[in-house]
């Protein structure tokens, strides 16, 4: 999927799935955190991100409290959607942020092969050393050198449903795969439609959160990272599996609202609302931004809408992430300050008590977040551990996992119309993925 709409989701759920509550940095200099006692005093940090609206009013709040801590001044600069487009001037005219939030792996990787970035130091290295699992710091990395900071996660191994409609069929939230398929019947023979699926052209993202999601479950992260890097072919046999294991409920149009005609013309949208709103079917596949959508019904997060984990579709609890990576573009002590400040627990429990949030730092406390839905996703990475993932689709080149009518997205919702062509969809995603990896 693509970060940008994910997370324009995420920002209206802050200001709609939570009430904002303000909480202030810590005065003192603990272990966590920037150094205090106005360390910082007379410097001025520029940080530069994409958000807006709510999400920019809670990121003020975070660096309020930085300013709070250190002395520092901090002043905040909207990049818009296209952020490269925003930094790239700047980066060539050579007056960048001093820090600045990437929505995507990738794009810290190319400033990185540019030379654009400054490697955090010792003691910004120490705090993610100490607060996050080694595959977020490999994944803010660069041919050896940290770069940067996962500030802001969005979370994807979750389904949302209906409770009444559960509750009415009799039906308990399945915890494997198995359970799923079957309550997708029980709902059925109830007179349910299980599932809206939104597979239109332009939404069809979410099929590759439905295959990351079986995959790294069946086949585990190694596997999950070869795939992703194209370092194991589509042609794979576990790729076969997980599209067999996808074929169970996408093959079985009374599964679908609407069938596999009105699935492959769904926007993601409408797919929630028609679960919420409608109620024409009882769950939906959305990650923790669906609270934005479902806030636009009569429907009540946490009550009438609530979440159970990705089922477990092998040996791995699939927790599959995306979100912003916070790096340092200038030298300088404050923005080398800034970078340790938001590795660190004191950051993110700000950041968790205004909601619409969460953190892949595994020291930020699921008690710390302001919302239940949000304290549950929180407890549910952290639970995965070493095993959470980033998203695939975002890893990859953009022209195999990020655009509408191809790729990824294109090679699923044909599959969706034809779930018995395993082999087909598996050589026309590895001849798509062969082409863009190049």
């Amino acid at each position: 999927m693509r970060i940008s709409r994910r997370l324009a989701a995420t920002a209206v759920a802050a200001g709609m799935l939570v009430s904002a509550a303000a909480c202030g940095g810590d005065d003192g200099d603990g272990d966590g955190g920037a150094g205090g006692d106005g360390a910082l005093k007379g410097v001025t940090v520029e940080v530069a991100a994409k958000w807006t609206g709510p999400e920019e009013t809670n990121f003020r709040k975070v660096l309020a409290a930085f300013e709070k801590k250190t002395g520092a001044k901090v002043n905040y600069a909207s990049t818009g959607e296209n952020t490269d487009a925003y930094l790239g001037p700047r980066l060539s005219a050579g007056n960048p942020p001093d820090v600045a939030i990437l929505p995507q792996p990738g794009l810290l990787q190319q400033y990185a092969a540019q030379n654009k970035l400054k490697p955090l130091d010792a003691a910004a290295v120490k705090e993610v050393d100490a607060n996050f699992a080694p595959y977020w710091k490999e994944l803010a990395s660069a041919d050896g050198k940290t770069y940067g900071v996962l500030a802001k996660a969005a979370y994807k191994s979750i389904f949302w449903y209906r409770t009444a409609a559960l509750e009415d069929a009799g039906v308990q939230p399945p915890a494997s795969w198995a359970d799923l398929v079957k309550a997708a019947g029980t709902l059925q023979d109830s007179g349910t439609t299980p599932f809206a699926l939104a597979a239109g052209p332009q939404d069809s993202w979410t099929l590759t959160d439905w295959f990351e999601n079986v995959y790294l479950s069946q086949a585990g992260p190694e596997n999950y990272d070869k795939l992703a890097k194209h370092e194991l072919k589509w042609t794979d046999p576990t790729v076969a599996k997980a599209l067999t294991t996808l074929a169970e409920i996408w093959g079985k149009g009374g599964f679908l609202n609407g069938g596999v005609s009105g699935a492959t013309k769904t926007k993601f949208d409408a797919s929630v609302t028609d679960v919420f709103g409608q109620e024409k079917a009882a769950m939906v596949y959305g990650g923790d931004f669906a609270a934005a959508n479902i806030a636009t019904t009569k429907a009540k997060v946490g009550t009438d809408a609530k979440v159970f984990a990705w089922p477990l579709t092998g040996d791995t609890k699939p927790a599959l992430l995306g979100g912003d990576i916070a790096v340092a573009l200038k030298d300088g002590k404050g923005a080398q300050e800034l970078m340790k400040f938001l590795a660190s627990p004191e950051a993110g429990t700000v950041w968790a008590g205004l909601g619409g949030y969460l953190s892949p730092n595994k020291n930020v406390k699921p008690d710390a977040y302001s919302d239940p839905v949000a304290k549950e996703l929180a407890a549910q990475i952290q639970q995965a551990g070493d095993a959470a993932r980033y998203d695939m689709s975002d890893l990859a080149p953009s022209a195999f996992g990020g655009t509408p009518g191809k790729g990824m997205w294109e090679a699923l919702r044909a599959f969706v119309s034809n779930p018995t062509d395993v082999k087909g969809t598996q050589a026309r995603l590895e001849k798509d993925a062969a082409a863009a990896y190049k």
